[in-house]
């Protein structure tokens, strides 16, 4: 969620510093600004991982494939790396929605799919509908949220995590224990919360900024690893209703923290 002046600046410098993960979807609203930004980046396309995300109101069946050849145009190129329905929608068949995905997917038009936003129990009928593998369930995922009962029936399921919302709306920013961390090891505490889910198994981590300098710094997380004490302070911060994201009409009934 980015608009497009911002997006036409932070894409390409994200693209040089090194990122090759773009993450959009239709909703945002931004899709032909992350396009233009990929065309003129000087990156390959093939070198970039493009994922979009189908909205809600797109489900049926016929509105689902308009939506992913307007979204390719926006994008301007002919296929993206991953397609995920954006949030549960049970107005229509969840069998729909699936067979959509797994169509667009047999024609070409996305590499991969998965979801987004969805429980267990909606993960578990999804993969049961699809005739191709989901390989990723995209969700609200920072030290504050406790998220193993998702991410031990998405490794059970063949799938990744890929976790939003990694500063926690900047929640992290003033937390002494990340604070501590980062210190010992001389980094921000963004960095220390972008290694925190990388280093985890099957954890994908989208970062977002509109700082150039930022954009450097989210990226430079490979030098250095948390201890196994370290992971288990951070886990150790989820509370119950650390929850961030919840839209009244869009959000599933979430799994309860074991």
């Amino acid at each position: 969620r980015m608009p497009g002046p911002d997006v036409l600046k932070i894409v390409p410098h994200a693209l040089k510093v090194g990122f090759r993960h773009v993450d959009t979807a239709q909703i945002y609203g931004n899709e032909a600004e992350v396009g233009e930004a990929i065309a003129g980046s000087g990156v390959a396309r093939g070198d970039i991982f493009l994922t979009t995300k189908v909205w809600v109101e797109n489900y049926k069946h016929d509105a689902f494939i308009q939506s992913v050849e307007d979204s390719l145009k926006k994008l301007r190129t002919d296929y993206v790396d991953l397609l995920l329905l954006h949030w549960p929608n049970d107005a229509v068949s969840l069998a729909e929605q699936i067979g959509a995905l797994n169509e667009v997917k047999e024609a070409g038009k996305v590499r991969h799919i998965g979801v987004s936003n969805f429980n267990t129990a909606l993960m578990a009928e999804s993969v049961k509908l699809s005739k191709a593998p989901l390989v990723t369930n995209q969700i609200e995922y920072h030290p504050y949220i406790n998220q193993d009962v998702v991410i031990e029936a998405a490794r059970k399921a063949g799938m990744a995590v890929t976790g939003y919302y990694g500063m926690a709306d900047g929640k992290v920013f003033s937390d002494p224990v990340l604070k501590d961390i980062g210190a010992r090891h001389g980094k921000s505490v963004a960095q220390v919360v972008l290694r925190w889910l990388v280093q985890q198994d099957g954890v994908i981590a989208l970062s977002k900024t509109v700082g150039e300098a930022r954009a450097a710094e989210n990226f430079a997380i490979f030098d250095f690893a948390l201890s196994a004490d370290e992971m288990t302070a951070i886990h150790g911060l989820a509370k119950p209703g650390g929850r961030i994201v919840s839209p009244d009409g869009l959000a599933p009934i979430w799994d309860k923290a074991a």
